[in-house]
């Protein structure tokens, strides 16, 4: 792993004109890359780019305002040995658009990178820009921690964004890939989702919510009652409530034979839930109190 260079990046977009103080003894190039115009078809998509989804909308805006005013600012690259043109490193769709606007030069800023650089400044780019879905930025982080060996704390430092942002945003990848195809597409909001992440059902539940219209409190009110709505398992492909797995029911017969009252456990989001001990008069429940004591005073 490339040791972790915290002054490098993550420091905004002014990061994508470089640090003079990371020396690159081998390079031809200034460490804050060098501008210049160059022919469109030597400019390949970026295969690091974390962005998969481009939004024909957004590329139809994009061309419009190209087509009348030119592409303003610049493309950043990054030198391409192989078919000696040059790959992306942030601003494929500003290509796309260009593309599509029929130019054939661009300018573009072109740095030699590594693969974590370049990495790096594709998802800086898109996060600060709110151009990347949720499941898009879950992937992109996923993929430095994996390949570079990043920790959440030196990631979330990296990337300028808190650790509980990261955490919660790579726990978008639990769910089930349906449910991602659905935050992909913004029929989901990331509130939403993080709500079903650990659920077996949380594909009969999304389906329910994009259908009506349940807000973030709602549903998270939703999955604390740990209740599929009536209808909604019929609505996905015959879908029932899911049963408790047998280490739940095992710990509800554990307890409920220690103490001779009703146990139940039900699950909630993630790893949180309810357990309810039922009692049938005032003397069960003096009882559980009296246990409960003396279990607490040693």
């Amino acid at each position: 792993m490339q040791p972790l260079q915290k002054s490098r990046l993550g420091r905004g977009l002014a990061s994508l004109i470089g640090d003079p103080g990371a020396p690159r003894p081998e390079s031809r190039l200034p460490p804050e890359g060098e501008q210049r115009v160059l022919p469109i078809d030597l400019i390949r998509a970026g295969r690091l780019n974390p962005r998969k989804d481009f939004r024909e909308g957004d590329l139809a805006e994009l061309t419009e305002s190209i087509r009348q005013k030119g592409l303003v600012q610049p493309i950043v690259v990054r030198p391409d040995p192989a078919s000696g043109g040059y790959e992306i490193v942030a601003g494929e769709r500003r290509w796309r658009a260009a593309q599509r606007a029929q130019l054939h030069q661009v300018p573009v800023i072109i740095r030699e990178l590594s693969d974590q650089d370049a990495l790096e400044l594709a998802i800086i780019e898109n996060v600060q820009r709110a151009d990347l879905n949720a499941v898009e930025e879950a992937g992109g982080y996923r993929e430095l921690m994996e390949r570079f060996g990043y920790t959440q704390d030196q990631l979330a430092e990296v990337i300028g964004k808190s650790r509980s942002h990261l955490a919660n945003t790579l726990r978008l990848l639990k769910l089930p890939a349906s449910v991602q195809e659905l935050l992909k597409h913004g029929a989901l909001s990331p509130g939403h989702a993080r709500a079903l992440i650990g659920r077996d059902d949380a594909e009969v539940l999304a389906q329910h919510i994009v259908k009506t219209g349940l807000n973030v409190r709602e549903v998270e009110a939703l999955v604390q009652l740990d209740a599929v709505p009536s209808g909604a398992a019929n609505a996905n492909s015959g879908r029932v409530p899911r049963e408790k797995d047998p280490d739940t029911r095992a710990f509800e017969k554990e307890m409920t034979d220690t103490l001779g009252l009703k146990v139940e456990i039900k699950r909630s989001s993630g790893e949180s839930g309810v357990l309810t001990i039922k009692y049938g008069n005032f003397d069960q429940l003096d009882y559980i109190r009296q246990r409960l004591s003396s279990t607490g005073g040693g």
